[in-house]
């Protein structure tokens, strides 16, 4: 795996060394696997991010797409390829909109996915998190706070999810993350080492409360 340096991105180059590596290493953790997934990093006034319907794991930094901020496309992969730009742009374009973020990672978590099926199941519209410890890796968020993480129905087409994205990000100020029922999550951050600590922290804090659920006990 190309070596992952927690230095901010400054260039294009850098925009997709960052991506390719996020990628590899989130397959390991089984958050895009198949062709699932995806992550998105800005510079300046450009966007970059993986093609559509690609394993993650085996991405090259050619073929990530540099899209301008309305999502049009300005270069990408040759065209015998046969690639389309990743079907999240309009979902990664939203988030980077409402949050002014600077990287956006889609994740096909296991511990995102049961635990929106276990907040369906109770009746709840969010996952309710507070006092636990790895709250205090999310920005703004303390330990004792009520973090409530929205819970959206999905899609057949992961495009059309870009409305109710933009409802739940109005809606909840507070939050860096969106679940999708039975699909997965979008997660943020000002630039990709907060993205991605914020990806690792909401995945381990569903992981707890799942547990804390199965067992009843009560945060």
């Amino acid at each position: 795996m190309s070596e992952l340096r927690a230095e901010a991105v400054k260039t294009a180059d850098d925009a997709r060394r960052v991506i390719v590596s996020l990628c590899k290493r989130f397959y390991e953790q089984g958050w895009v696997s198949g062709t699932g997934g995806g992550i998105s990093i800005r510079v300046g006034n450009h966007v970059y991010m993986a093609p559509s319907g690609l394993q993650k794991e085996m991405i090259q930094p050619e073929w990530i797409y540099e899209l301008d901020l309305d999502g049009m496309v300005i270069s990408g992969p040759p065209a015998d390829h046969g690639f389309t730009v990743s079907q999240c742009r309009p979902l990664f374009l939203e988030a980077m909109k409402q949050r002014a973020a600077f990287a956006v990672i889609h994740s096909h978590s296991r511990h995102a996915v049961v635990a929106a099926a276990l907040a369906e199941h109770m009746g709840a519209a969010h996952i309710a998190l507070t006092r636990l410890e790895m709250l205090k890796g999310l920005q703004g968020v303390g330990f004792a706070d009520l973090h409530q993480v929205p819970v959206i129905d999905n899609t057949a087409h992961e495009c059309d999810l870009a409305d109710s994205l933009r409802a739940a990000i109005e809606k909840n100020p507070g939050v860096h993350a969106v679940v999708v029922k039975r699909h997965g999550m979008y997660v943020w951050g000002d630039d990709w080492l907060a993205a991605k600590r914020h990806a690792e922290c909401y995945d381990e804090l569903f992981a707890q409360w799942i547990e804390f659920a199965r067992l009843k006990i009560p945060l």
